[in-house]
């Protein structure tokens, strides 16, 4: 099995990867009026993503003829932590928050990682677009942190 994703598969997780740094650049760099709408668009969009890495990691267990039951409960985590913290985004400091999304993404990215049987270019293309939305996350925090 190839390492290597094909192109239209990365052209498509890059364009999905571009509302993180679209918005991370918008709320640190852009106008004061502008970063409440910023900070809604990456934490919706974190939301989205990480929802949809756990059903990704669903439908990859489901397509076992065994699916192990411990994979299938893991992968429901991040969906669940996701609705969580966008649910709490009105009771929780917006600092909290972008913790909390940052810390699922790399507790997603280390599931992938441990999980067996997945495709070649899944441990690449995973910590790819986990950089992209981590650094992005990062970087709002850091700004949010001096306000």
């Amino acid at each position: 099995m190839t390492g290597r994703a094909p192109l239209p598969l990365w052209i498509i997780a890059l364009l999905a990867l571009a509302p993180f740094p679209a918005a991370a650049v918008a709320y640190a760099f852009g106008p004061a009026a502008q970063a409440p709408m910023a900070l809604a668009v990456l934490l919706t969009w974190s939301a989205v993503v990480l929802a949809f890495l756990g059903g990704v990691r669903w439908g990859l267990e489901t397509g076992r003829a065994a699916p192990r039951w411990t994979r299938l409960a893991v992968s429901v985590i991040s969906p669940v932590a996701a609705w969580i913290l966008f649910l709490g985004r009105e009771a929780i400091p917006a600092q909290w928050e972008l913790t909390g999304f940052l810390a699922a993404f790399l507790l997603q990215w280390l599931f992938d990682h441990s999980a067996p049987d997945v495709p070649a270019r899944w441990p690449r293309l995973m910590t790819t677009l986990t950089l992209g939305a981590c650094v992005s996350l990062a970087m709002v925090l850091e700004k949010a942190l001096r306000l």
